[in-house]
């Protein structure tokens, strides 16, 4: 979500983002991800109480996914058109990622307008790239674009 909330802050904004580092960024992930993917018991609870609940492997309780959250990511979708972003930006993702597949950035870069566009795909990489050698490359993009 970081990500996405990210380029919707430089869209609205563009004359104080000056670049953009991505992790594993993941704009329209409500539409394209969470409901693409879920169920039909997850559909019908979305559809009946308003919410599912979703697992998740980074802690032992599941989310709430709420309609509230379903419909404003349809009124923010980003990757049906061009970005008009023209800063340079720096995608970083791990091909290992089980949360938000890596071609998830080769269609950001593809969106993008800006002329600047790195993506770096980590083989090995999972959704967090959270490894000493996965801070150095974060760290590296960010250097380079500081």
């Amino acid at each position: 979500m970081g990500g996405w909330i990210a380029l919707l802050t430089a869209l609205a904004r563009p004359e104080r983002v000056h670049g953009l580092v991505g992790i594993a960024a993941a704009p329209d992930f409500t539409e394209d991800l969470l409901l693409a993917e879920a169920t039909p018991e997850q559909r019908r609870a979305l559809a009946e109480r308003g919410f599912w609940m979703q697992p998740s492997a980074y802690g032992d309780q599941p989310y709430p996914v709420t309609r509230a959250l379903i419909e404003d990511g349809r009124r923010h979708l980003l990757l049906r058109a061009p970005i008009p972003i023209r800063c340079p930006a720096h995608l970083l993702h791990g091909m290992a990622d089980a949360d938000v597949p890596w071609r998830t950035s080769l269609r950001l870069a593809e969106r993008l307008q800006a002329e600047d566009v790195t993506l770096e795909l980590i083989k090995a990489g999972d959704h967090r790239l959270s490894t000493e050698r996965d801070i150095a490359r974060i760290q590296a993009a960010i250097r380079r674009l500081v």
